[in-house]
């Protein structure tokens, strides 16, 4: 497996995606970027610290995926 990292940033509108494969089971890694207290563990883990302000998450119909 591939584990690249990839980040892509549009600054006209303050948005950063953020791309990555995982060798998990899908309700694992949805959880660990939809549960703020897993995310701010796994995003900066210690000494570090994070602390997610908000979350947004959209539908977006016309992706292709598989």
């Amino acid at each position: 497996m591939n584990n690249v990292l990839d980040f892509t940033f549009d600054k006209s509108t303050k948005t950063a995606f953020i791309n990555r494969e995982f060798d998990a089971d899908l309700s694992l890694v949805w959880d660990a970027f939809t549960k703020q207290e897993i995310l701010d563990q796994w995003w900066a883990p210690k000494p570090w610290a994070s602390k997610t302000k908000a979350m947004n998450f959209e539908v977006v119909k016309d992706r292709n995926v598989g």
